[in-house]
């Protein structure tokens, strides 16, 4: 009975004592409304799906870390180039990656290295999480940005998030 009444002691606990702290004031009106929030939230958040991250390979983010970073270093100049010259020669556009991926995790991870990466951002997931709308200011060849993509980063997130 309890479980279907407070499904979260801990959750309400922390929502109460969050909605008090951010309010500043401990009046009856802000605690009332701690209270209200403390049993609605964890009865709505009980009722979304959760998809729990499951971790394979782990050391696999080790040498993914270290492309990541030489990535982020060569696309910083890459773009300091691109801005610095001719706006004629950028070719911004959208592209489509399909993806792989299946665990949102992973593609959580995949669009943060997109996005952290200079020159590329993450847009948009198709709702059936196949494919990733990417940003790039300037490529000549979306296929090989593609290709780089799924090698570089998805290949090894999908090791680590199977």
């Amino acid at each position: 009975m309890r479980r279907r009444f407070l499904p979260s002691l801990p959750q309400s606990l922390t929502v109460f004592l969050f909605w008090l702290l951010m309010a500043e004031d401990y009046g009856p009106g802000n605690i009332v409304m701690a209270l209200l929030l403390a049993f609605l939230m964890p009865l709505l958040a009980a009722r979304l799906e959760r998809e729990f991250a499951r971790l394979d390979k782990v050391g696999k983010l080790i040498p993914l870390g270290g492309r990541l970073l030489w990535d982020i270093l060569v696309a910083n100049i890459t773009v300091a180039r691109q801005v610095l010259g001719p706006q004629s020669k950028l070719k911004s556009q959208f592209v489509w990656v399909p993806l792989d991926l299946t665990n949102i995790h992973g593609i959580s991870a995949l669009t943060s290295v997109i996005t952290l990466t200079p020159g590329t951002v993450s847009a948009e997931l198709s709702e059936d999480r196949k494919h990733l709308l990417i940003h790039c200011l300037s490529t000549d060849d979306p296929q090989a940005l593609i290709a780089e993509i799924k090698n570089r980063y998805e290949a090894p997130l999908r090791e680590v998030f199977p």
